[in-house]
Parts: structure tokens; sequence; C-alpha cells
């Protein structure tokens, strides 16, 4: 097992919401971190019968409840739609269970803020699932950074997109909650950008401080922004771009990260998103290019999460997972969208 999937103990995890980022990427990850899945909560019953199709010996409920008393959780994952995840992260605080929540952190500002000072009461755990910070490669970006590569960074750019029609569903549910604003908070922005603001904050080790946007409703039909373009400074200077959307055909390049500095770039391409895997390569300031070697290439970067979560949980660290640079994140969300006059 590669390193990044060590954990300092086996823990056993609840899953609050089994959609397919659960079902296809978190709960296989928890497995492939060394864990256990021992309570699946979801209303819908397809969801909990896919739950005990994949997890034969876990407790399938349609309710929170009998998951928060079960004293074999350790851990919760929730991944409700946005607008569930105070309740679920405000209950499981209350039970004193370590949470990781699916991004963004709520579908709005007064959610996100009323769970971190709950987290806060409780001194439970907390994390957002970022599990971009996870990729080895960008683990590898981070480092190559910060050691000096490409000298001063100053400026991170990001294409992260993707296709959400207005029927869009991945396990036949017929229900795209992503594109209902009451649920959602948000469209693209609210759904994309999380990721490459908290990733931009990881590689560079500083957060974004100022951020603006523009949003758009183009394409698809329906009453979420369908892409948006960003702009921002991160506390120290470097300046980010960011596009996200969910009008860009999957079979076009829609994922890329660079980074450029002073005296170099580091170009990551298929390295955001759910799967392993990509390629990152180095420019010098010559021109030369080389791939950037990544250790541990083809570990998921949701395993590597999981593991990180069970080592958080372990030692007490409180700086891998934070609610507090969560809600900053947040708050550059509600700043993004406030600050575009077609959202006023």
């Amino acid at each position: 097992m590669p390193d990044g999937l060590l954990p300092s103990r086996a823990i056993g995890w609840g899953i609050a919401g089994y959609g397919w980022v659960a079902r296809d990427y978190a709960a296989p990850a928890i497995l492939a971190a060394g864990h256990a899945v021992r309570t699946v909560c979801d209303p819908v019953p397809a969801a909990r019968d896919a739950a005990r199709r994949a997890h034969a010996g876990a407790a399938v409920q349609d309710d929170l409840a009998p998951l928060l008393a079960d004293p074999a959780v350790d851990a919760v994952y929730v991944a409700t739609p946005n607008h569930l995840h105070r309740a679920a992260v405000e209950a499981c605080a209350a039970a004193g269970k370590a949470v990781l929540c699916e991004k963004p952190m709520a579908a709005t500002l007064e959610d996100a803020e009323a769970m971190a000072a709950a987290v806060a009461r409780a001194g439970i755990l907390y994390g957002t699932a970022f599990d971009q910070r996870h990729h080895p490669a960008h683990a590898a970006m981070r480092d190559a950074i910060a050691a000096g590569l490409i000298g001063t960074p100053t400026v991170i750019r990001i294409a992260y997109a993707c296709w959400l029609g207005p029927d869009w569903s991945v396990t036949g549910e017929g229900d795209n909650w992503r594109a209902d604003p009451r649920r959602a908070g948000g469209g693209a922005l609210m759904d994309l950008a999380p990721h490459g603001l908290d990733l931009c904050a990881f590689l560079l080790g500083e957060p974004v401080e100022e951020i603006a946007a523009l949003t758009q409703r183009r394409v698809q039909p329906y009453a979420v922004d369908d892409g948006a373009a960003l702009i921002g400074r991160t506390a120290g200077g470097a300046l980010v771009q960011l596009h996200v959307a969910y009008n860009c055909p999957d079979a076009l390049p829609r994922r890329r990260l660079e980074v450029l500095g002073s005296a170099g770039q580091l170009v990551a391409e298929n390295t955001m998103g759910q799967e392993p895997g990509g390629l990152v390569t180095h420019t010098d300031a010559s021109g030369a290019s080389r791939p950037l070697p990544v250790a541990d290439m083809a570990s998921s970067p949701f395993a590597r999460q999981m593991a990180a979560f069970a080592r958080a949980l372990s030692t007490g660290d409180r700086e891998t997972f934070s609610a507090a640079r969560d809600l900053h994140t947040m708050r550059l969300l509600h700043a993004a969208y406030a600050g575009d006059p077609a959202c006023r």
C-alpha cells in the first residue's frame, strides 16, 4: 500500500447520502484506505439498495439517527445535496462524530457559518472533502514550488469544466439537484470553483484573499450559472484565474492546471477530477521541458483523503482539515456571486 494510504488506525465510517460520488468514489476509497463502512443513511430506496449490495455487513437506514447512535461509527462522510449539509453536520457534531463533508461546505454562507460554529462548540474534527489536496501530483507540485523549482510563483491558471445537462444523472435517480438553486446554492461556480480556490491555497501555502467573478447562463436551460470566470489574488500577491463550467463537452480538453513562476512553469493535465493519474510537466526558464516526478501517481486522491482523515482523527491534527479554512473558501464564493451584476 502506498505511503499516502497508510492510516494511523482503521476507523469505522458512516455515510450520509449514497449518491454517485459516495457510491463510486468515497465508499471504495474508505475500503482502499483500510477502513470499514459501518452504516449508510439515505432516504432514497434505490440508493439504499445500492448500499446493501456494496456493503453487505453495513447497516442501511433511511434516517440519520441510527447512524449517529452507532458506536462503531468514528466518522461520518456527508454527501447529501448541499442544502442538507448543515442539518447533518450539526447533528453529527452534537453526537460527537468527526465529519468529512462534501464540497461546497453548504448551499449558503449562513449555513456554513452555523456549521463552523457547531463544529467549534463540539470540538470535533471537521473537514470539507477537497480531494484535490490529496492528489499525488498536486502534492508533488506543492513540494516543487516550495523548493523554488519555478522561482517566485506569479499566477495560477485553472480550467475545470464538464457537461452537466438539465437531466444529468449517473445513478439513474432522475433528480439533478445541482441545477436547483435552492438545493445547490448556485451552479458551476458553487460546485467547481471551491476545488480550484482550495487547491490554489494548498499549492502556494497561502489563501486567496481577493476574488471577483462573472457568471453565465449561456447553454444549459436551468436557473443556475452554467459557467464562470474568476480572478483573484492570494495573501502574498500571486494572481489566480479560474474557468469553471457545466457547458463544456466532456470529450474536450477541460482539466488543466498551470502554475507560472519567475523561473519556470508547472502544467498539470487531467489531474483535477475524481480519477487518479494525469501528467505534470516542468518547463524551466530556458524553455526546456521534462516530466515532474510524482510518487504514487496511480493512487486515488479519495483513498489518500480518507487515510489522511484517519491520521488527523488519531493524532488530533487540525491543520490538514480545517473548518475555519473551509469557511474562508465559502466566504470567497459568496463574495464572487455578490460581486457579479448578473447575480444581483
